[in-house]
């Protein structure tokens, strides 16, 4: 009885390296599904199998028949519910150097990986003094403040600079002349990681009627992440702010520096 119980528990070589794979696909779909509203999906349709499960175990036949008709299209209706994402995924293993990063000592290393929490060093100055400058000169322009994800997929719609954020550098980017001002700004951790990207607008029909595709693209960015968007207006100057799907228009510096103070640390 013994000796079946350790054959039972033995670990070949390729078990492992299934197990690190497996472990590997977990982290990199947490990465891409973090601060999105995918991911409220996701523990969503893995609480409807954990609850099948359940009702399996306990004999429950009509309702275990309803959620593994519900589950067995559950392929599809991941396809259907993540397109974005699986995109996202698909054009992250196509990268050249991704399965170099898969393998790298510090993927294989779990306490190395880094996770950022909800607040993060910005120094929100320059950024402060950018929309200042813009909302005199009417100059149209969308920055985005990334959180937990570095919308990666969204920068890449873009123009990559990797610049230090300044006031200057905003506000040259967001000229009318500039060949980069039609689209956003995404800056990751003080630094702007690209210009002229585009971003999902917003469908919510409760919007008022005179925004423009500026505001809706600002406000839809935040609908499927936990980033920031700050709009100014080309038409009047107002300076909006967008999170979390919500959107306050007209708001003034005050107002603003005191809303980056809820979600970032100035230094």
């Amino acid at each position: 009885m013994l000796l079946f119980i350790f054959d039972f528990l033995k670990i070949r070589f390729v078990d492992i390296v299934d197990i690190l794979l497996v472990a590997s696909l977990i982290f990199i779909l947490y990465r891409l599904l973090k601060g999105t509203i995918a991911a409220n999906i996701f523990f969503g349709l893995l609480s409807i199998y954990f609850i099948w499960i359940l009702v399996k175990a306990l004999n429950m036949n009509l309702l275990s028949a309803i959620l593994g008709q519900f589950l067995g299209v559950g392929v599809l209706l991941i396809l259907i519910v993540f397109q974005q994402e699986v995109r996202k995924f698909l054009l992250l293993i196509g990268q050249r150097n991704f399965f170099m990063q898969l393998i790298s000592i510090r993927t294989l290393q779990p306490w190395k990986w880094k996770f950022t929490s909800n607040t993060v060093s910005l120094n929100y100055n320059e950024i402060i003094r950018s929309c200042s400058h813009l909302s005199k000169n009417l100059t149209g322009a969308i920055i985005v403040l990334t959180k937990s994800t570095e919308l990666r997929g969204f920068a890449s719609t873009g123009v990559l600079l990797d610049a230090e954020l300044s006031s200057k550098i905003l506000e040259s980017i967001f000229h009318k002349n500039s060949p980069l001002h039609d689209g956003a700004i995404i800056i990751v951790k003080n630094r702007i990681r690209a210009a002229s990207c585009i971003l999902p607008v917003s469908e919510n029909n409760k919007l008022q009627d005179n925004l423009g595709l500026r505001h809706r693209a600002g406000l839809g960015i935040t609908e499927v992440s936990d980033a920031i968007a700050i709009i100014v207006s080309e038409e009047n100057g107002s300076i909006s702010f967008a999170e979390h799907g919500q959107i306050q228009y007209n708001i003034s510096l005050k107002v603003l520096r005191d809303l980056l103070d809820e979600n970032f640390i100035n230094y």
